[in-house]
């Protein structure tokens, strides 16, 4: 019996995002402009955040989280994308394998968390306004922070668990450029339905789940706003379709690879590269070009900077 849980298989061969040696050139170049120009954008939303002592509400204690998680789940996949788009031989180990699943799940649950708080935030706002400064204080917000990145290790290591129980012992061929639950389950060496059933129970009806309740709660907000003042109406719907465009975003790839039976469909490779590298790259940028407050604050930094440069150069 021990033997038979063995794990023999070493490492993976990943078949990548295509044959196709041209395709594969102009998505490395493609990828490699988009990832150099949006990531350290990224990094400009949590510094100005962070050194603005003006942005200091939920609001923006949250958005620079996202950026900052979003910042983080791009380095899982695309680095290794763009090497391996390079090398004929594209190989991971077991144990790296394992990794790159565990921290693609642990951010993408705590980002998706993220979002949940970032609603909750929207609807003390807007709807509970007299109790927002009570509800949201800094301790609660917080609370909340590791209270995601807690639900997000907790709906990872479950995944990690599952897998490690599972004994691989060949092929070792993954159908994709990275390491996910479907294709890596696939290769088990067992009868994995008990364990698919427990995977789109944990992934898909979570995200599922997450999707169904934001949405609901950005309808509930949406009808509370339509009796308000022209100013704050228009202020508050834009904040809310701008939610609402990166939580279709974040949860509308989850949903399609996640909360069905791990069956490829030709269109999977084509969503993964969506839903990991370009969307979390995406998402800060698309909160901060619909945030008056955010983009002053960047211009205000910038021709600081302008400023001080302007004055070393005349000493």
């Amino acid at each position: 019996m021990q033997s038979e849980n063995r794990t023999v298989i070493t490492e993976f061969i990943l078949l990548g995002l295509t044959q196709s040696r041209d395709i594969q050139l102009l998505v490395f170049v493609l990828i490699l402009i988009f990832y150099f120009i949006i990531l350290p954008g990224n990094f400009l939303i949590v510094f100005t955040i962070r050194s603005d002592p003006g942005l200091t509400a939920p609001l923006y204690f949250f958005l620079g989280n996202l950026a900052f998680l979003d910042a983080s789940y791009s380095f899982i996949v695309a680095p290794r994308m763009l090497v391996d788009f390079l090398s004929e031989k594209k190989v991971i180990s077991y144990r790296g394998c394992i990794t790159q699943l565990f921290f693609l799940h642990f951010l993408g649950g705590g980002e998706g968390l993220l979002l949940v708080v970032m609603a909750f935030d929207r609807y003390i706002a807007i709807c509970r306004p007299l109790h927002y400064s009570t509800v949201m204080n800094p301790r609660a917000c917080y609370a909340m922070l590791l209270a995601l990145w807690l639900g997000g290790f907790v709906h990872s290591i479950i995944q990690v668990v599952l897998i490690l129980r599972l004994p691989f012992c060949g092929p070792n061929q993954l159908d994709n450029f990275f390491c996910d639950v479907p294709q890596v389950i696939k290769l088990a060496c067992t009868d994995t339905f008990v364990v698919e059933l427990l995977m789109v129970f944990n992934s898909g009806l979570m995200t599922l789940l997450c999707f169904l309740g934001l949405l609901t709660s950005y309808a509930v907000i949406l009808c509370r706003i339509r009796g308000s003042s022209s100013e704050g109406k228009n202020k508050a719907v834009s904040t809310c379709s701008t939610h609402i465009i990166v939580m279709f975003l974040m949860f509308g790839p989850g949903i399609f690879i996640y909360t069905r039976p791990f069956r490829a469909f030709p269109a999977d490779k084509v969503v993964s590269l969506f839903h990991t590298v370009i969307f979390p790259l995406l998402n800060p940028v698309i909160y901060t070009l619909r945030n008056q407050e955010v983009k002053t604050s960047m211009k205000k930094l910038f021709n600081k900077h302008i400023a001080l440069k302007k004055g070393k150069i005349k000493e």
